[in-house]
């Protein structure tokens, strides 16, 4: 091969080169619109509700599917404001959310440094334990748990039927579980040498795992906390059925079964109330949404 071959060939253009640009950039538009379908899809029954709760109670009744409304109302919304009792209703809500929180994220993480730091017997069961609980559906355990909570509201009746406890506690043991196994993998992924330099820097055991190993798994505990929070906040069926009679003690999702009527339901106020019901959640996911991007995010590498 001479040297002037070897130039020309150099200077050839790579025949496939435009085509592999266009190529990508098909894959990319395509890519591009299948997530904006994605988008629009879950975004739909969030604008049905805004838009359902905007409209005025009689193109409600009446059957109006337009996607828009020229006659915004407020009544919906104003309805929902003057049941009785409704500021009851969303403060037991924000305290029986916020306390499953705070406990089922503080009792998770030092569970899962117990069970992933540390060497003790049945380690390996209690994992498998822990993991099993979360395959038994909900459904299946409410009747034997309202039993239970009964008869220990005799004992304690601060956890007992028709008491925000009883809420506290059921939803700590349904949350723990998966935030043990979620945080485990954060607490595993810190570096053993960091735990041995801290010890030579005379660091105790819990001074390093507030000081230096919460920090590091702070991301996993924000997205532990938000979906806690969020299973908590949208709960009906423990409220339904663990607090019967006491109307001081009703959450806000039972606010909304006011509006449901055996003739015909006040789908204005029932999709009003869902948006009320909503904005803590929102708040609580913007306040949280950068460590919550980077929880997921290490949660799925791990």
């Amino acid at each position: 091969m001479t040297a002037v071959d070897v130039s020309l060939r150099k200077n050839r253009p790579a025949p496939d080169g435009p085509q592999k640009l266009r190529k990508g950039g098909r894959r990319r538009f395509g890519a591009d619109a299948a997530a904006l379908a994605i988008a629009l899809l879950v975004a739909f029954p969030l604008f049905w509700m805004v838009l359902s709760a905007l409209k005025p109670k009689t193109a409600l009744d009446a059957g109006d599917a337009a996607p828009f409304t020229l006659e915004p109302s407020l009544d919906s919304f104003m309805r929902v404001l003057s049941v009785n009792n409704f500021g009851r209703y969303f403060l037991n809500s924000v305290i029986v959310a916020l306390v499953v929180v705070i406990i089922s994220t503080v009792l998770a993480f030092l569970a899962s440094v117990a069970l992933t730091r540390y060497e003790f017997k049945m380690r390996t069961k209690l994992l498998i334990v822990v993991l099993v609980s979360q395959m038994v559906p909900v459904e299946a355990l409410t009747i034997p748990l309202f039993f239970l909570l009964r008869n220990a509201g005799e004992a304690v009746p601060l956890v007992g039927l028709n008491q925000l406890g009883s809420l506290v506690l059921v939803h700590v043991g349904f949350s723990i579980p998966f935030a043990i196994w979620m945080l485990r993998g954060f607490v595993a992924a810190v570096p053993v040498e960091i735990e041995e330099a801290a010890r030579l820097d005379g660091a105790s055991g819990f001074r390093f795992v507030r000081s230096v190993l919460f920090p590091l798994v702070a991301p996993g505990v924000v997205a532990c906390s938000v979906f806690s929070f969020i299973s908590t906040w949208n709960d009906f069926l423990f409220a339904k059925t663990f607090i019967i009679s006491a109307q001081e003690n009703q959450t806000l999702p039972m606010a909304l079964l006011t509006f449901f009527k055996p003739d015909q339901n006040d789908w204005g106020a029932i999709m009003a109330g869902s948006v009320i019901m909503t904005i803590p959640v929102l708040i609580f996911f913007i306040a949280v949404q950068r460590k919550l991007v980077s929880g997921l995010a290490g949660a799925v590498k791990g």
